[in-house]
């Protein structure tokens, strides 16, 4: 019998609540070890609430979290030298120089590596002595960055990194500092509104709407199995191939539709039946993809 890993992170049944508001339903996702994990949604899907239990920041009123095997609410202190955040809202005390928070932070791990720290920040041009209350949005975001690298962390969890970062500051997270972990085979969770910066990086991602994970898959499947068909003529039933329709539109003179259960067998079936003469197939990118899952959606907070 073939072994079978056990995921890095495995949450189950998760559900979080503010007074009546429902943030996260019943959400269940598994995080292979090594891989690159993109959890999407709209904003208000419920990521950050999600990452904010992941992290043993929030008790969940319901389901279990775990990392390596370990419950995160009562092994947090555990696990967290073996974890780096990098949370949406990036905060330290604002009259702190980066110097400082940097050896603060080193106190509190075994792990601690400066000379990650004082590298990143040359390469993102910051220098040591600046206050972090003087910093913008995005170099804030990279001096937690450039902090929980220096943990030497077997897993990274990224809440929206790329949020308030330039252009430049943007290509470099994706294309120097994931790849370069998923490279090393560090445990890459990122939640992000980029992409198609992170479609050619992960390898399983996960899509939220309204509180509730209606995706995690493989990448790969995930692309396999969705499929844009266009056709000249009224929209029809594509039961005929026993073809599932994510969405339906006019297009033109003709129809498009979104499958998410693509295969050639099917798709000539319903050609075939459904007597709609020429149509085009098309694969289709995350975004997309995304769009066709999430995009009608009314956002939850």
């Amino acid at each position: 019998m073939s072994h079978v890993e056990e995921p890095v992170i495995r949450a189950e049944a998760v559900t979080v609540r503010y007074g009546k508001q429902l943030a996260v339903e019943d959400a269940a996702l598994t995080v292979p070890r090594g891989s690159v994990y993109a959890l999407l949604g709209r904003n208000g899907a419920g990521k950050s609430s999600l990452v904010r239990c992941l992290t043993g920041l929030q008790k969940p009123e319901r389901g279990t979290i775990t990392i390596f095997g370990d419950d995160v609410w009562r092994h947090r202190a555990k696990l967290m030298n073996r974890v780096g955040l990098v949370a949406e809202d990036s905060d330290a005390p604002p009259a702190m120089t980066v110097a400082q928070i940097g050896e603060f932070c080193g106190r509190l791990h075994a792990r601690w590596d400066a000379g990650t720290v004082e590298g990143r920040l040359k390469r993102f041009a910051i220098k040591p002595e600046a206050r972090f209350g003087n910093l913008s949005k995005g170099q804030k975001k990279q001096v937690m960055l450039a902090m929980a690298l220096a943990t030497s962390p077997d897993v990274l969890i990224l809440d929206d990194p790329a949020l308030g970062l330039d252009v430049v500051a943007r290509k470099s997270l994706f294309d120097e500092v994931i790849a370069e972990l998923a490279d090393r085979g560090i445990t890459v969770f990122i939640t992000t509104h980029e992409l198609s910066a992170i479609e050619s990086l992960a390898d399983r991602v996960a899509i939220m709407r309204g509180g509730r994970v209606v995706l995690d898959e493989d990448m790969e499947t995930l692309k396999q199995r969705f499929r844009r068909i266009r056709y000249a003529s009224a929209p029809v039933a594509l039961e005929a191939g026993n073809l599932v329709a994510a969405s339906v539109r006019q297009w033109g003179t003709g129809t498009e539709a979104v499958v998410s259960n693509y295969d050639e067998i099917a798709f000539e079936r319903f050609r075939s039946t459904s007597g709609i003469g020429h149509a085009e197939t098309a694969p289709m990118t995350l975004e997309e993809i995304f769009i066709a899952v999430a995009g009608e959606e009314g956002a939850r907070t």
